[in-house]
């Protein structure tokens, strides 16, 4: 399951071991064998991410499109 998340501060990248700054968003990926929490950087590069324009502003969001 994947969650969109906004960091207080004191959460780690899983992947490049940044600490994710002050109301920076991140994703929040629960499997099976645990969790594991990707910046946004990473979370764009791994595909897991993607940018979408709304209401005419460029917004990040963690959830794909959905099919069909």
């Amino acid at each position: 399951m994947r969650r969109g998340c906004i960091s207080l501060g004191n959460v780690k990248c899983d992947n490049c071991q940044r600490t994710i700054p002050h109301s920076g968003p991140y994703l929040m990926l629960e499997e099976k064998d645990g969790s594991k929490c990707f910046c946004e950087k990473c979370s764009l590069d791994k595909g897991y991410a993607q940018y979408k324009v709304e209401k005419g502003e460029k917004v990040l969001t963690f959830f794909p499109e959905p099919e069909g």
